[in-house]
């Protein structure tokens, strides 16, 4: 795959270079400081539990919004029709989150944790909910192909609207009926549903659009990639690291009291991201996706929906039950796993697909050497 090697990725290499460097620290940092401010201050989890409206935590979404927006900005629009023609990768793609990822997270769930009903009923429904967020972010850091992690997204959120609740009856309520286990009903709103999707994704998808449909035709794309483009990048980041702060915070302490239910939880979670990275990364190269298609496979499969997943816990289960506590431990294991996963996808580019990704942070150069 040629290298491209514009004056807008040049720049915007310069803006995040230090931010790249030293990524593992700065998530490493807010995670922990999520965990003190948790812990020191357990008011602070009530405070910001209460900003919600209609479901959703304001100060996330805010976090959310403003890691998403410079990515979904720099997507060109205009070459969404070549990945919407991409059979290959559209039907990988649903297969991988809406069949193979809800199963194996089932059955995860029931070989780590059979004697403990309610951190399972909790990955299950962490294994239902995927991911329509941070999943740009990664695939950003990992220099997938933004246009096809859009499209995908954009798909996956639809199904999520129609699937999720269908899935969470059949797998909590249908199979284990058929295999003769326990059994939890869920009761979700497809409407809370539709409204974590809109928000999550709706409102910084179009506001990414509009930014470069008005950009472009105002001062031209040059202007748009090389001035604008350069100057918003690094606020992904900068979302991305108060939003680790805040979900850590959020159960700091509920975490630090709990650290062998944590572990117990944590084991199958990081069976399962490895697997799904691992699957749709074989999966994009034996179908010859390429390196950019290919990571972009991996991590819209590996990737969940945190708020949703502990949203519809904490307002099926109580914000104090074993499910919402297990929802929270899945960003928690998710973040530095799929940190991990970035650095292994750039450093096997080379060796795994025989190409160099076409877009390399001077920061993560040393990755690929």
């Amino acid at each position: 795959m040629p290298q491209v090697d514009t004056a807008a990725q040049q720049s915007d290499q310069h803006r995040l270079s230090t931010l790249d460097r030293w990524l593992p620290a700065w998530i490493g940092l807010a995670m922990v400081v999520g965990l003190v401010l948790g812990r020191s201050v357990p008011a602070l989890a009530g405070v910001l539990g209460a900003m919600e409206v209609g479901g959703i935590s304001v100060p996330i979404g805010l976090g959310l919004l403003v890691m998403m927006y410079p990515v979904l900005a720099k997507v060109r629009y205009d070459r969404i029709g070549a990945v919407t023609g991409d059979k290959r990768l559209l039907v990988s793609s649903l297969l991988l989150n809406w069949v193979v990822g809800p199963a194996l997270m089932f059955v995860l769930a029931w070989v780590f944790l059979p004697d403990l009903p309610e951190y399972r009923t909790g990955l299950i429904l962490v294994g239902l909910a995927r991911c329509i967020a941070m999943v740009v972010i990664w695939n950003d850091l990992a220099c997938g192909d933004r246009e096809a992690a859009a499209v995908l997204v954009a798909i996956n959120s639809l199904f999520q609207v129609v699937a999720f609740s269908l899935l969470g009856w059949f797998y909590l309520t249908v199979l284990p009926g058929w295999l003769g286990l326990d059994m939890q009903g869920l009761d979700v709103s497809v409407g809370q549903i539709a409204l974590n999707v809109l928000v999550f994704l709706g409102v910084p998808l179009a506001v990414g659009f509009a930014s470069r449909w008005i950009g472009e035709r105002a001062n031209g794309r040059e202007w748009y990639e090389t001035a604008f483009i350069p100057r918003i990048g690094p606020w992904a980041l900068y979302g991305l690291l108060f939003t680790i702060v805040l979900l850590f915070a959020l159960q700091g302490d509920a975490v630090t009291r709990h650290p062998l239910d944590v572990a117990r939880i944590a084991l199958p979670l990081l069976v399962y991201f490895a697997v799904m990275w691992g699957a749709g990364l074989a999966a994009g190269k034996s179908l010859g996706l390429g390196y950019a298609r290919s990571t972009t496979l991996a991590f819209t499969a590996a990737g969940n929906n945190f708020e949703l997943a502990i949203a519809v816990a904490i307002g099926t289960f109580g914000a104090g039950s074993g499910q919402a506590l297990a929802g929270v431990v899945g960003p928690l294991i998710e973040v530095p796993v799929l940190v991990g996963l970035v650095y292994v996808s750039l450093y096997g580019a080379r060796r795994w697909f025989a190409a160099v990704p076409s877009v390399v942070p001077a920061a993560r150069e040393e990755v690929l050497a």
